[in-house]
């Protein structure tokens, strides 16, 4: 008799009717001189708001006078706050003659405003307009080559102009002084949103900073920034995914602006600006009632409000142009297209769904989690678990207007696209006829909700949910109630939805290896670099960055009263810490052993997944843990090994006695060896076509190491053929018998005996109150262990090159861009370094405002990409490295490598950068709190690093007191003048090099080489 399923959380049906309430009295600002002062009337204003029973968030919505929503979430898991501005306009409100504008604009908005990020605007005013009207002439003179051309030269002159009366990167500096994490933005088809993780005491001026920006668009910077698009683009160019996405699209949808036109735009468009467009775009879309503030921890709500209204509250609503979606035309036959380039083949098939809001739209999700949800789909089990298909997957791309079910798959050896694309189509079939098992569907609501509760530990999920509910414009209710929906879904209604959909008329796209005939690229402008002006400062930087905020103080873990140390009956150390949020656990195993000890180690870990017991086959075994919501993995590296269980705690037991008598009596399956062998030796041979696992695994372990490497330390095809079952299975038997270390982050006690309520269960009666066991008693009676454990063989760690002589090694690749990384070899690991290394990355390399970014992108426009990290052992006797990386068009390739070198051996002194570099480390030091399982890996990687204490402690405590000269002597000593070992992918037709002469003695690198097969 099976068991019925344990539901992970109380189901959301008490959800009910939207309740509003009112905000209590104002509380007292922190800012001493606020850019805008709360009015009388804001300060006594009450805030009304609505909030939905049951809601797992405790959200609070707001909506301003002039339109403007808020959502807020209180969650204080660490001092900061997760931010999302989102704007309900997206590429496919971009005018069909001018694509790719909503994202550019996105990129403009970061240039900053008539007060933000100019030194005299109405000097640069001036020169803006000049370069705005002169944009317009270049593009009505499309046909005249030769005007343009003069006309370009103008734009690129005055821009320098311009330039001098700019602040370039003010905004990231000033995000970065307050302790701004992760500035970035995104635009997609139906929205662009800005994010910001920010200390919680730095939110007033975080307001008054993105209302400015939301109050006007100046396209300062313009020309140099257009070049980064380009780039972007010729990346894009250079992504086989992203082709057939856009295949895709536009075989679903040839009238609507999804498939009509791009995110990121034409050629055409790009090479053919507006800024007058550009301008008229912010001015439609970005008014406030347009807009969403979607905020998640540590938070006041009331004052929150307050402080919001403040500075967003003068903004004025403007009527939003109406979006009319085109009507699309049934597809009643298979649209085929093909998309040729470098990477490994693969086919993708695609079928048109409705709208993200509809109850159809609702159940496509569930169908797309019966196909793959990572242990017990159809696709997981049929195709991925049985080896019938390289790799396999579904997913779902849910908007406004219409959605899309996506589902793709790579060919094994001597496997036909067409014959991928059938076992596909034959899962569909499966699901149109109800072929699946009865417990899937309960099973995956429960999976559902576990996950749900999983990802509202992070303010990112509970921030991106507003997002979500915000943009598909449904109410928080609505939002909270589709879960409850969800688990209403019955086999019949998947039935149903499946065979309206998934007939004979779908997109269908083959990837197939060779030269894209149709390859372009953006061709590179004259640009003259334009000043960056790294100690100037807006008179509205001052304001801000001089507001007063509570100080807060810095928590540092200390692992003796962190952790909870234990022991097994067996001897096994266990190290505790309680999860006093919600019912989920991580379960970790720990040997200090791996794959550079035994290359057939990895073998063995990944062959567990086809395997069963003697009372389960693979299929059943991989469906019994997702019955009882858990997983399991073991992953190896170079010399760990990690066995893992995790999910619901309620079921702890039974998920722990089936994954150890997996542990303990894997059943050996020749065919799934046969198999696996024969996905490893093609999975190899589309490794080589992969430029990111050339450039960054293949390239860098080789310079790194030289011919053998950990990365080329893996069995011959001969080898791998002549593997025994037996082999493997014995391997994975022996780990439990080596000395090891037992991690756990969950809600019940580590005693050995006393029972321990669980959470979820402390609104029952005592009496009805479910109770465990403690963990070591437990584990004393399912983790199977011999009496004596075996110690770890002595670890074998590759030697590392001394890297004394100047080498440039080249790897061909058919790419528009190329790919350089510079590596140069440090000195072993030195805690003592540390502060010092986290300020000179933070200040030459580390984000937006730093001395590369500036350098090579701002003032150059000679990357989208590029970066420097002098990157610090993560192992006692191991030598830090620093890698510096630019990836820019090929004809860019001189300009670029020297712009970087010279960077690297002449670092620019900007008082002004350093300090805000300090600034950033000591705000976001103090307000990180590393909390959960991040504890126990925080202890793991001080260990490995022969420390007993959170060195965080060492970086914010010296960093606030070094001066430049530390830096430079740091820089003089590790960074400048060191020989250098040069990586460049790209395709050969392309690269200058004579120009890579210059750095070094220049070798071609053939794939045999490197990968070592």
């Amino acid at each position: 008799m099976k068991k019925p399923l344990l539901l992970i959380i109380p189901a959301l049906a008490s959800l009910g009717l939207t309740q509003c309430q009112t905000s209590k009295p104002a509380a007292a600002t922190t800012a001493s001189t606020p850019p805008t002062a709360a009015t009388p009337a804001q300060q006594q204003k009450e805030y009304k708001y609505q909030t939905v029973e049951g809601d797992p968030l405790k959200a609070r919505i707001y909506t301003l006078d002039n339109g403007l929503t808020v959502y807020l979430s209180d969650y204080d898991d660490a001092p900061r706050i997760q931010t999302y501005l989102a704007v309900r306009a997206g590429s496919k409100n971009d005018p069909s003659t001018a694509t790719g504008l909503a994202h550019y604009l996105e990129h403009m908005v970061f240039k900053g405003t008539s007060r933000l990020g100019t030194q005299n605007w109405a000097a640069e005013k001036v020169e803006l307009d000049k370069i705005e009207a002169l944009y317009e002439q270049y593009r009505a003179q499309r046909n005249d080559p030769a005007a343009r051309k003069r006309t370009y030269h103008q734009i690129d002159s005055i821009s320098s102009v311009a330039a001098k009366y700019a602040v370039a990167n003010e905004y990231d500096k000033v995000m970065g002084a307050i302790g701004a994490k992760g500035s970035n933005a995104y635009t997609s088809v139906e929205q662009t949103v800005y994010q910001e993780d920010i200390p919680s005491n730095q939110l007033e001026k975080w307001a008054a900073i993105q209302a400015e920006r939301m109050q006007e668009m100046v396209p300062r910077l313009f020309h140099t920034e257009l070049e980064a698009v380009y780039e972007e683009k010729n990346r894009g160019l250079d992504s086989d995914f992203r082709k057939e996405f856009e295949a895709m699209n536009a075989s679903l949808f040839q009238k609507h602006e999804y498939g009509t036109q791009t995110t990121i735009g034409t050629i055409e468009h790009l090479q053919n600006p507006s800024i007058t467009e550009i301008k008229k775009y912010f001015g439609q879309y970005y008014v406030p009632n347009n807009v969403a503030l979607c905020l998640s921890g540590d938070l006041d709500y009331d004052q929150t409000i307050r402080i919001i209204d403040q500075y967003f509250g003068k903004l004025q609503s403007k009527p939003v142009p109406t979006f009319t979606p085109a009507q699309e035309a049934p597809i009643t036959t298979p649209i085929v297209k093909e998309v040729l380039g470098p990477d490994a083949e693969n086919v993708m098939v695609g079928f048109r769904f409705p709208g993200t809001a509809t109850r159809d739209a609702l159940v496509l999700r569930m169908i797309d989690k019966i196909l793959t949800n990572g242990q017990a789909g159809l696709i997981d089990l049929d195709l991925n678990q049985k080896q019938a298909v390289l790799s396999a997957a579904s997913f779902t791309d849910l908007n406004n207007d219409y959605s899309t079910h996506i589902l793709y798959a790579t060919p094994r050896q001597g496997q036909s696209l067409n014959q991928v694309r059938d076992l596909l189509l034959g899962e569909l079939n499966k699901v149109k006829k109800g072929d699946f098992p009865e417990w899937l569907i309960p099973a995956i609501i429960n999976n559902e909700q576990l996950q749900r509760t999983k990802s509202y530990e992070s303010n990112e999920a509970r921030a991106g949910a507003f997002v979500a509910a915000f943009v598909a414009r449904e109410d928080w209710k609505d939002y909270l109630k589709q879960f409850d929906d969800f688990a209403t879904i019955t086999k019949e209604e998947v039935m149903r939805v499946a065979q309206q959909y998934y007939g004979p008329g779908y997109a269908l796209v083959y990837k197939r290896t060779g030269q894209d005939p149709n390859k372009v690229k953006v061709v590179k402008p004259a640009i003259t670099p334009v000043p960056v002006n790294r100690e100037a400062a807006s008179d509205f930087y001052k304001q801000v960055t001089s507001m007063t905020s509570p100080e807060l103080q810095p928590v540092f873990l200390d692992y003796k009263k962190d952790i909870q140390e234990t022991k097994l009956a067996s001897g096994v150390p266990v190290y505790y810490t309680h999860n006093a949020e919600n019912n989920l656990f991580n379960l970790y195993y720990v040997l200090d052993l791996g794959t550079n000890h035994d290359p057939k180690l990895g073998l063995a870990t990944d062959y567990l997944q086809y395997l069963g017991t003697g009372k389960y086959n693979a299929a059943q075994l991989q469906q019994e843990f997702y019955k009882l919501g858990c997983s399991f993995s073991v992953q190896s590296g170079q010399d760990r090994t990690f066995v893992s269980l995790s999910g619901l705690d309620s079921n702890f037991e039974q998920a722990l006695q089936l994954f150890e008598s997996l542990l303990s009596a894997p059943k050996p399956d020749a065919a799934a060896l046969k198999n696996m062998v024969a996905g490893v030796l093609k999975a190899r041979q589309d490794a080589k076509l992969n430029k990111g696992v050339i450039l960054n695994q293949a390239l860098v372990n080789y310079a790194k190491y030289g011919a053998k490497n950990p990365f080329t330390s893996q069995l011959s095809e001969k080898e791998l053929k002549a593997l025994k079952p037996e082999q493997l299975t014995a391997l994975i038997q022996k780990l439990p018998t080596y000395q090891h270390r037992v991690l756990y982050y969950g809600p019940r006690k580590a005693d050995a005996n006393e029972p321990a309520v669980i959470k979820g269960d402390q609104t029952q009666k005592p009496e009805n109150r479910a109770v465990v066991p403690g963990l070591l008693w437990s584990l004393n009676q399912l983790h199977k262990t011999p009496a004596k454990l075996t110690p770890v063989p002595a670890n074998k760690d590759f030697a590392e090159q001394p890297l004394t002589d100047r080498k440039v090694y080249w790897v061909d690749y058919n790419m528009v861009q190329a790919e350089i990384l510079f590596l140069s070899k440090g000195p072993v690991f030195d805690k003592g370094l540390l502060p010092t290394t986290s300020l000179y990355n933070e200040y030459f390399g580390g984000s937006m405002g730093s001395i590369v970014f500036q350098e090579l992108r701002e003032s150059k426009a000679l990357a989208y990409s590029a970066s420097s990290r002098f990157a610090s052992a993560d192992k006692v006797g191991r030598s830090s490295y620093n890698l510096s990386y630019i990836g820019t068009q090929s004809d860019k390739l001189p300009e670029a490598m020297a712009g970087m070198n010279t960077l690297l051996n002449d670092m620019p002194v900007a008082e002004a950068n350093l300090q805000i570099a300090k600034q950033s480390i000591r705000n976001s030091i103090a307000t990180e709190r590393i909390t959960k399982s991040d504890i126990l890996f925080s202890y793991e990687r001080a260990k490995r690093l022969g420390l007993d204490y959170d060195v965080r402690r060492d970086v914010y405590e010296q960093t606030s007191n070094m001066s430049f000269q530390d830096l430079q002597k740091f820089q003089q000593a590790r960074v400048k003048g060191q020989p250098q070992t040069i990586l460049v992918i790209g395709s050969k037709d392309r690269l200058n090099f004579k120009e890579l002469a210059k750095y070094g003695q220049v070798q071609q690198l053939t794939l045999k080489e490197i990968f070592g097969y």
